[in-house]
């Protein structure tokens, strides 16, 4: 199964995620998120804690890649996997795994709610995000 692919969009980053659960699709939200805008790390690896909690399972989708992004922006850092310790539909806690911000692309400006879904299909998850560029 892919992990996501970038849709067509005309002005914004638009993704759609997959993952067989929902932290697998939040790992592959993160990453879509990164390749999508050309994000780019290099050097050893980091280890950031975060813990969210939110109203329902799109807010925690859409706060958790906010969170992602401002930690990429404020610690100049790009992670490529998450470590849970728990997950649910309204709160998760874990530890992103990265390394130092080498390179963007294209800047990234927030996460929205615009065409936001999240859904959970036969035998896997999906998510489509738009992201404001």
């Amino acid at each position: 199964m892919k992990k996501f692919e970038v849709l067509e969009h005309t002005a914004d980053l638009k993704i759609k995620a997959f993952g067989k659960d929902p932290k697998e699709l939040l790992e592959n939200a993160m990453l879509g998120m990164y390749k999508g805008a050309g994000y780019f790390g290099e050097g050893r690896k980091i280890k950031r804690e975060i813990e969210i909690s939110s109203v329902d399972t799109p807010a925690l989708l859409v706060d958790f890649l906010s969170e992602v992004l401002y930690l990429t922006e404020t610690e100049q850092e790009v992670y490529q996997k998450i470590q849970f310790q728990e997950c649910g539909e309204k709160h998760i806690k874990a530890a992103l795994i990265g390394k130092k911000l080498k390179k963007i692309e294209t800047q990234i400006k927030g996460v929205t709610y615009h065409d936001l879904e999240i859904k959970k299909l036969d035998n896997r998850w999906q998510a489509v995000v738009l992201f404001d560029i």
